[in-house]
């Protein structure tokens, strides 16, 4: 007896045939946005960029993923920038050094990024803090001062690249102090961090968002930061300038940037999507408490904030001597 299928069995089928079709071809055509951050997993921006991603992901419709390209302080990440497909799904999450610093002290880093990338939005801004180890007996940054000119005036401080903020903020440290302190570049700020909880290195100067955790753990102490006033998550930190050290009041930004050549209809929705993402209290308090001052900054406004913090470091570095490498 042979088996009968019905007419409208049959009609069903193939509908549902073409249903599925439909929609594997829909799941293989929906777009998937690159994050590019240039530095390891588990260091500050690594985490930023993936409280942003998960959000961005919900804004935006579709994948949205961290594609970690460590090395050169951010170099190799920018150059991938440079190189990727204009079409509005893939950015370069970065911070000042990339974007500003690194063309200034690099003779050639591989991209221009007036004129390789775009801004797309900008989300927050952040400030750089000199933090010592749990085997460092100082309790302020002066006791640490005092402690190294009791040893002899010489002494290491680990930076998460070399030729950043971070190198001369610990060059102008040195010189108005007396001190011979060398800097001591890392592939990140991750194993600076990892040598800073062994006590492999008595000191570093890194971001907020890569001491905090640690800081409020009691792992190390950070005992000076970067601005013209104390941070809401350790405001029992000093300024550098209430210190003495003046000249560091400027912050740091954290933002989006694009390939040059991508469609403003895209860099408007990207731009949307982050302006939302940061609006969400999870996501606004995330970031707080990892010590970042969260604002949005239209692409316009981050390519003006850009713009004024290049100058103020334009000045620091000619000043400090360095030539460009």
């Amino acid at each position: 007896m042979r088996n009968s299928v019905s007419p409208l069995t049959r009609r069903m089928a193939i509908a549902f045939g073409a249903t599925l079709c439909l929609g594997l071809a829909q799941a293989q055509s929906s777009p998937t946005t690159r994050v590019l951050v240039g530095f390891p997993p588990g260091g500050g921006t690594d985490a930023i960029a993936r409280i942003l991603a998960e959000r961005l992901k919900e804004e935006l419709g579709h994948a949205v993923v961290v594609d970690n390209k460590p090395g050169a302080g951010g170099q190799l990440a920018a150059q991938a920038l440079k190189a990727a497909a204009p079409d509005g799904h893939t950015v370069f999450l970065s911070h000042d050094h990339s974007i500003t610093i690194l063309p200034m002290v690099t003779k050639n880093p591989g991209y221009e990024p007036a004129k390789d990338f775009v801004p797309v939005a900008g989300f927050a801004t952040f400030v750089n803090a000199f933090a010592v180890s749990s085997g460092t007996p100082a309790q302020s940054f002066k006791a640490y001062v005092d402690g190294v000119k009791a040893a002899g005036g010489k002494g290491s401080v680990g930076i998460p690249a070399p030729a950043s903020v971070p190198q001369f903020l610990v060059q102008v440290i040195a010189k108005q102090n007396g001190l011979d302190l060398v800097a001591a570049p890392y592939r990140g700020s991750a194993p600076m961090m990892a040598d800073m909880l062994g006590n492999q290195i008595p000191a570093g100067v890194a971001s907020i968002p890569d001491f905090i955790e640690n800081h409020k753990a009691g792992k190390l102490r950070v005992v000076a930061v970067m601005g013209s006033q104390r941070q809401a998550a350790m405001p029992e930190v000093p300024t550098f300038a209430e210190l003495g050290l003046k000249g560091f009041e400027d912050v740091p930004y954290y933002g989006l940037f694009a390939p040059a050549g991508t469609p403003k209809a895209a860099l408007d929705r990207m731009a949307q999507a982050v302006q939302k993402a940061i609006a969400q209290p999870d996501v606004r308090d995330k970031l707080t408490a990892m010590g970042l001052t969260v604002g949005f900054m239209s692409g316009e406004q981050l390519g003006a904030r850009e713009q004024a913090y290049g100058k103020v470091w334009t000045k620091i570095i000619q000043d400090s001597g360095f030539q460009p490498q």
